[in-house]
């Protein structure tokens, strides 16, 4: 930046705060916006980078998705908001995954939906649907017709069925009997009246109690705009001359305010064109792929690096992912598609696309080039450059982990009729690889933030490869926590941290103490086709441990009824989870006791010391062992080392 542009920056900013020093400029932030089609957004909702945070309630914010239409993040995928009903506080949403004009259009499975925490509820009367994928349907029956709702992507011959959980069971029955093999998913419908089909084309309507509609009613009426402190915690009303908790004062309804809104909206209108226009012709003079500075740091005219990494241009990965070709996806997340790549150089990459360049994932992708170019480590993913964050889009290029993830070997990939591609002996390696990477990060002051079997990658040797590090947080010298809205994946979160804003590194321990229970039990962290007080895996495992049930949860494949060595191995790693499954942080251990713990379960000199005592669960509960009736196992010479097969598997990163 040369004297000239910071210099016309600072007259522009100087002649701002000369307009608007008669308008609040909260109340001028949080006018209603949209993202071009579907409703208007306004609190409790803000709109990420167009809206700031204050102008909606805590963890109400939306995004603008490439059709348009604002989205909201529901386990991990993003639902179109179709309608917002802001007198009665709930809105329609829709999963874009699930919806066919016909038949010949396909599905695509998304996570199953589970609502976490107090944000959201679902609207009563709605109906829960099964989604069965990969159907037989050449006998289909005609009363099940309706039930057809298109084909599964990627297999045109196979058929999707939907029935409602509490359909006829010989319909059930034909589903389970017809759909073998393929994946069953979980959602919910208004209604099902005019098919299964249109009914996921409408979606559902959530609602949510803590709206505080009236109180915005009566600021709205009064002439302000509703918002949130956040360093109160407390709901504010914007006025155009100030902030109050619930209405605007009388002398604020003047008409003075339409002449205040035309100087404070019109004149910078006129002034940003004219520097838009200045600032384009001026970047035409210089190279197209500059980077200028962002946050304090630059990529130097005529260099090709960015934040110390290579950076690659546009054009070049779209030819690498043959033109983001879906057929290449590799994994979804809440914030990009990673596809897979070849570069010129034939170097195998993993490419993560973010969905749309607004302010937050452009907050997103700086954040992860600055956390993976100060790391190494062999356990963790290595980031081969990006594109300049003034790209037509923003990419993240890694290294190409060609095993999957964890979560697809021990979900998508298992089939009851045939040994566990990962025995015990892989799963302990996996265990303590992922917490040597954890610890070598807490010692980098940085926690991770969103641990989970899908972050965590397997080359060909079934070695740990931790990813996706975009909502990972680095933590200053000497401070103990930060205060933070939470965020991560429902089923891994720390309670602690979602209910205090308190996010320290016991927040990880807690994820991977659910990364530990699965890999015990091949269970998914969170499972609505279970029984409504085990739809969570950690709470499930929990009271598991403490009725002593341990071997009702363990994956039978894994032999804990008939070696030994694996039953005292499992054990003692359950009673390690169970640890890390603590409500409150200070009883549970840091990554470094951890890695120490599974280090000695692994090698077996664990063997002489005293198992360590827990702490009480409640007054009631006085110092309940873990599995307290369940014998010592016996020790055995062998250990769990048994040659294994591969089998092929579908090449995945974590999105």
């Amino acid at each position: 930046m040369n004297l000239a542009t910071a210099f016309a920056i600072i007259v522009f900013s100087v002649l701002i705060r000369i307009i608007l020093c008669s308008v609040n400029p909260k109340f001028q932030a949080c006018e209603p916006k949209t993202c071009g089609n579907g409703p208007n957004i306004s609190y409790p909702f803000h709109l990420v980078g167009r809206q700031d945070p204050f102008c909606g309630f805590p963890r109400f914010d939306l995004i603008c998705a490439p059709n348009g239409f604002p989205s909201l993040n529901l386990s991990n995928t993003l639902y179109i908001v179709g309608e917002i009903f802001y007198r009665n506080n709930s809105l329609r949403v829709s999963n874009p995954k699930l919806q066919s004009s016909n038949s010949n259009n396909c599905l695509s499975p998304s996570n199953n939906l589970t609502l976490y925490g107090d944000r959201f509820d679902f609207a009563p009367n709605q109906t829960q649907l099964l989604l069965f994928f990969n159907c037989d349907t050449s006998s289909l029956p005609d009363d099940m017709r309706e039930n057809r709702v298109g084909c599964s992507e990627g297999n045109r011959t196979r058929s999707v069925l939907g029935l409602a959980v509490d359909d006829d069971e010989e319909k059930l029955k034909y589903a389970k009997d017809n759909c073998r093999g393929g994946e069953v998913m979980t959602t919910v419908v208004e209604n099902v009246e005019g098919g299964i089909a249109e009914a996921l084309g409408r979606g559902f309507v959530l609602k949510s109690a803590n709206w505080t509609a009236s109180r915005c009613d009566e600021c709205k009426r009064s002439g302000g705009r509703c918002g949130f402190e956040f360093e109160g915690y407390r709901f504010r009303c914007y006025c155009p001359d100030g902030d109050t908790h619930r209405s605007c004062p009388s002398e604020n309804r003047v008409n003075k305010l339409p002449l205040r809104l035309g100087l404070g909206i019109g004149i910078p209108l006129v002034i940003t064109i004219g520097m838009i226009v200045w600032w384009r012709w001026k970047r035409k003079s210089e190279d197209s792929d500059s980077i200028n500075i962002y946050g304090g740091h630059s990529r130097f005219e005529g260099s090709n690096v960015y934040f110390g990494v290579p950076v690659f241009s546009y054009s070049e990965l779209e030819a690498a992912t043959n033109n983001f070709d879906p057929t290449r996806e590799l994994g979804d997340g809440g914030f990009g598609t990673v596809y897979y790549g070849k570069l010129e150089d034939e170097r195998e990459v993993a490419v993560k696309r973010l969905y749309e360049q607004n302010y937050r994932q452009v907050e997103h992708f700086i954040n992860e080039v600055k956390i993976l170019t100060r790391l190494h480590h062999k356990n963790l993913v290595s980031l081969y450059g990006c594109t300049s964050h003034h790209s037509r889009e923003l990419l993240l290029v890694y290294e190409f982990i060609p095993n999957g993830t964890v979560a697809h070997h021990l979900h998508l990939h298992r089939d009851p009729k045939k040994p566990t591609v990962l025995p015990w002996s892989t799963r302990m390696k996996i265990a303590v690889q992922t917490a040597r990477a954890l610890v070598y990060l807490h010692a980098s002051d940085i926690i991770h933030r969103d641990i989970k079997t899908n972050n965590i990658l397997l080359d060909e040797g079934f070695n740990v490869k931790v990813a996706d590090f975009g909502l990972s947080r680095l933590f200053p010298d000497n401070v103990t926590h930060v205060f933070t809205a939470p965020q991560g994946t429902p089923g891994y979160l720390d309670p602690e941290y979602h209910q205090c804003y308190q996010l320290t590194s016991k927040s990880d321990v807690y994820s991977f103490g659910v990364v530990l229970i699965e890999l015990i039990t091949s269970m998914a962290a969170v499972d609505m086709s279970r029984d409504s007080d085990s739809i969570n895996l950690s709470s499930l495992a929990v009271r598991k441990i403490q009725r002593s049930e341990l071997s009702e949860l363990v994956d039978p494949s894994l032999g804990f009824e008939t070696d030994g060595e694996v039953e005292r191995m499992v054990v003692l790693v359950a009673q390690l989870a169970f640890r890390c499954l603590q409500n409150n942080k200070e009883w549970r251990p840091s990554m470094e006791e951890v890695l120490e713990t599974l280090e000695r379960i692994q090698s077996g000199s664990d063997l002489v010391q005293d198992a360590p005592r827990l702490p009480p669960e409640s007054p009631n509960w006085d110092e309940v062992g873990l599995l307290r009736n369940m014998k010592p196992p016996p020790r055995s010479p062998n250990s769990v080392a048994d040659k294994w097969g591969s089998e092929s598997t579908t090449p995945g990163v974590s999105g």
